[in-house]
């Protein structure tokens, strides 16, 4: 088995033996209600997740996705209630979330800056700019807008399976095609591999760093849409931290934190360790929400610890294939 896959299966390993202990103390968390809410509720964090995990995989972080996904429901909320059709709407904010992390993705190629410091930046302009739209919390009470919010499908048992719980499952299978079918996943992979290998492979590091928070801009974008259809509303200071939790999402998953190693599927299966906390913490009634922090926390230092331990195995790996190299010229 190759240890690049241990963080992958021992996240999977976590969620199925904390999901069957859940469901042994509480058996109505296995009921197909439980499961859609876990997906409805989650939606938003996943999809932005999705775009995380690219941004991880290439080596680099985005901490403008919670202020983008705010920024996003407010523009909505504004525009909409200004009379503008949600369909246009949630193009026209697709279009300037993708354009603005383009050019972030662009600052941090030709500037050569740290991609913390851009992003960083890129936060308190879109958090910003909500400010800018409105500081109110402004209802979305358009009948289109309504109608979409509440699409859903009957499953089996009672659950309703939400069309945002669709969109983040439709942009998880996509953005495992695109990360591991097609050259732009390869060239992503490459750049968090090594950089100056990746440049030497004829890779084109700037195109793709651009492309990768372009792609990050829009899923961000995406899940503000799905965070407003969530909510109705949109407020300037919703989703603060949101960045944090996709990043702990992508990390639990199995994604190293230096780039060039993890999978999207891993980062679902996070996403939905993050969820099953949550529900776990709502069906006992007598722990604070607080105790979804803590678990999350203990978990991704345990994770951050594995990757360390798996980076240090294959240093060594690595140090005894070159000795073994050398003693075989001499």
């Amino acid at each position: 088995m190759n240890a690049r896959h241990l963080p992958l299966l021992a996240t999977i390993g976590v969620f199925l033996v904390a999901y069957a202990l859940a469901t042994l103390q509480f058996p109505n968390m296995a009921s197909t209600r439980v499961v859609a809410n876990l997906l409805t509720d989650n939606a938003f964090v996943g999809v932005a997740a999705v775009g995380a995990t690219f941004v991880i995989l290439s080596g680099g972080i985005d901490l403008s996705v919670g202020a983008v996904i705010a920024f996003t429901g407010v523009f909505l909320a504004v525009t909409i209630r200004a009379g503008l059709d949600p369909i246009a709407a949630f193009v026209l904010v697709l279009a300037i979330t993708t354009a603005f992390g383009a050019v972030m993705g662009a600052m941090i190629h030709q500037l050569e800056t740290p991609p913390f410091i851009v992003t960083l930046a890129g936060m308190f302009f879109a958090r910003g700019a909500c400010f800018l739209l409105t500081t109110d919390s402004v209802p979305i009470d358009h009948p289109t807008f309504a109608a979409i919010a509440s699409w859903s499908w009957k499953i089996p048992s009672g659950g309703r399976l939400t069309l945002v719980g669709v969109v983040m499952l439709v942009t998880f299978v996509i953005g495992a095609v695109v990360a591991h079918r097609t050259r732009f996943g390869t060239a992503v992979y490459a750049l968090g591999g090594n950089r100056q290998s990746a440049e030497l492979m004829g890779v084109p590091v700037g195109r793709t760093t651009v492309a990768i928070y372009a792609l990050s801009g829009f899923l961000s974008g995406l899940a503000g849409i799905v965070f407003a259809l969530y909510t109705s509303a949109g407020y300037s200071l919703s989703a603060t931290g949101v960045e944090l939790d996709t990043i702990a999402a992508v990390v639990i998953g199995g994604t190293l934190l230096t780039g060039g190693v993890g999978t999207v599927a891993g980062t679902f299966v996070g996403v939905l360790i993050q969820g099953l906390i949550q529900t776990y913490v709502i069906f006992d009634g007598t722990l604070s929400s607080w105790w979804t922090k803590i678990v999350i926390g203990a978990l991704l230092f345990a994770f951050i610890l594995m990757q360390r331990g798996l980076l240090a195995a294959a240093a060594r790996r690595r140090e005894n294939a070159r000795a073994g190299a050398r003693v075989a010229a001499a």
